[in-house]
C-alpha cells in the first residue's frame, strides 16, 4: 500500500505524459497501445529503481544532464505544437478519427516517456532510494508503486472518455490544447533553471 500510495503521488501530476495520455483518451484514439506503453515503460522504471540502478543513475551527472536538454528540447516542440493546435480549433469526432497514425502516436509517447528527466529523477532514483528503506520488502513496495501505475494510466487513459461530451465543441479544445501548451513550457523551463 505503501509503494502504491508513494508511486501515485509521483505520478498523478498533469504533466507532458500525463497531458498526452489524456488528450488521445479523449479523441478515443490508440488508447490501449498509450497506456500499456506508458505502463510497461513505468514498470520497467520502477523495477530499475528498485533493483538499486537509481544509486548509478545519480552518480553519473552527466546522463542527467543530456537527458535533460533532450527532455527540454521535446518540451517546447511539444508546447509550440499544442498552441498552435490552439489557433486551429477543432472538435472531437464521434467516429474517433485522428490524423495521427499508430506509429506517430507510439513514437510521441515513447518520446515523452523516456526523454522526460522528471521519469528517470522520480520514478528511479527518488522511488527506487524509498523502496531501498523497506529492507527485503522493497520489491512489496516495487509491487505496490507498479499496480498504482497501471491503475493510474488505465483510468486516466479509458476515463478519458466522460470527458468527450465537454470537449465536442472547439472552443473547449482550444483552452485544453492553450494550458497543455503552457504546462509543457513550465516543465521545461522548470528543467532549465
Amino acid at each position: 500500500m505503501t509503494g502504491m500510495i508513494t508511486g501515485l503521488s509521483l505520478i498523478v501530476v498533469i504533466g507532458a505524459q500525463n497531458a498526452f495520455v489524456l488528450r488521445q483518451g479523449i479523441r478515443r484514439a490508440h488508447v490501449g497501445a498509450v497506456v500499456a506503453i506508458c505502463a510497461v515503460s513505468d514498470l520497467a522504471l520502477i523495477l530499475a529503481g528498485v533493483a538499486g540502478i537509481g544509486a548509478i543513475i545519480d552518480r553519473a551527472g552527466w546522463l542527467i544532464d543530456v537527458v535533460t536538454w533532450l527532455g527540454v528540447a521535446f518540451l517546447v516542440w511539444y508546447g509550440i505544437s499544442s498552441i498552435r493546435r490552439a489557433f486551429r480549433p477543432e472538435h472531437l469526432d464521434a467516429a474517433g478519427r485522428t490524423a495521427a497514425t499508430l506509429r506517430a502516436v507510439i513514437l510521441q509517447v515513447l518520446a515523452l516517456t523516456w526523454l522526460n528527466p522528471h521519469v528517470y529523477l522520480d520514478t528511479v532514483v527518488l522511488l527506487g532510494s524509498i523502496a531501498q528503506t523497506h529492507g527485503d520488502d522493497r520489491w512489496w513496495f516495487g509491487a505496490g508503486a507498479s499496480v498504482g501505475s497501471i491503475v493510474w494510466f488505465s483510468s486516466l487513459g479509458f476515463g478519458a472518455t466522460r470527458l468527450a461530451p465537454l470537449l465536442a465543441r472547439p472552443r473547449a479544445w482550444q483552452v485544453l490544447d492553450l494550458v497543455i501548451g503552457l504546462v509543457m513550457f513550465v516543465i521545461a523551463a522548470s528543467l532549465v533553471w
